[in-house]
């Protein structure tokens, strides 16, 4: 347990891992869909359920998807 709390992406199943990776890599959710051969609102929920195992805040002063980015490079 405690190197979940002191590692947050090693919640991330193996998939939502990947879908952060290609997030990282600039990638819209479309065009996740189609590299990972999947529909779009599978990316969709894959992405609602990193940033919320991210413990990203919901304000919307910021971007989720840029804070779930940037965790996965301070990792």
């Amino acid at each position: 347990a405690r190197a979940t709390r002191a590692d947050p992406l090693s919640r991330l199943s193996p998939r939502e891992a990947e879908v952060l990776r290609h997030l990282a890599e600039g990638l819209t959710n479309a065009a996740v869909a189609e590299r990972l051969h999947v529909s779009l609102s599978t990316v969709e929920k894959h992405v609602n359920a990193v940033m919320d195992k991210l413990d990203l805040p919901r304000d919307p002063g910021y971007s989720r998807r840029v804070l779930a980015v940037l965790r996965y490079l301070g990792a």
